[in-house]
């Protein structure tokens, strides 16, 4: 499983050029399942996004986590970040989850943000053609991997 995590001011999600999900201030969460994940790895990114600290707090540190600042979550199923580019110049994807398994632990993903730690989750469309407008903030980005 992996993660790219960004903090943004706010991020729009369209198809089309029709909005599907939008969001303020919160995080851009863009997460891959990778072939053999195992469910348990959902509980460590969840715990892990939910409580990770990188808002900063009145004095400019960085304290407050997504739910402090009552922030949302904008979730994009990406599955290339399992590219692997070490051969040729084509990336490979072989490492990806197939895509009914790969969806229903994203879905359930969300879910647990939502159910278990309380923050807004808005969803980009699986295995869609998206194109996402975000303001990055600081930029403060996380890779994410387990």
């Amino acid at each position: 499983m992996k993660a790219v995590i960004q903090v943004v001011g706010q991020a729009s999600l369209f198809i089309d050029k029709n909005l599907i999900s939008e969001i303020g201030k919160g995080l851009v969460v863009y997460f891959c399942v990778e072939s053999g994940d195992l469910e348990e790895k959902l509980l460590y990114f969840a715990k892990k996004i939910a409580n990770m600290r990188i808002f900063p707090d009145e004095n400019d540190k960085i304290n407050f986590s997504v739910k402090d600042v009552g922030g949302e979550v904008l979730l994009v199923s990406q599955f290339t970040l399992a590219g692997n580019c070490e051969h040729g110049n084509r990336p490979s994807f072989f490492t990806a989850e197939e895509p009914v398994r790969a969806k229903n632990l994203y879905q359930e993903f969300g879910k647990m943000l939502q159910n278990e730690y309380g923050i807004q989750v808005k969803y980009g469309v699986f295995g869609a053609d998206m194109t996402i407008q975000q303001t990055n903030r600081g930029p403060f980005t996380i890779c994410l991997e387990k």
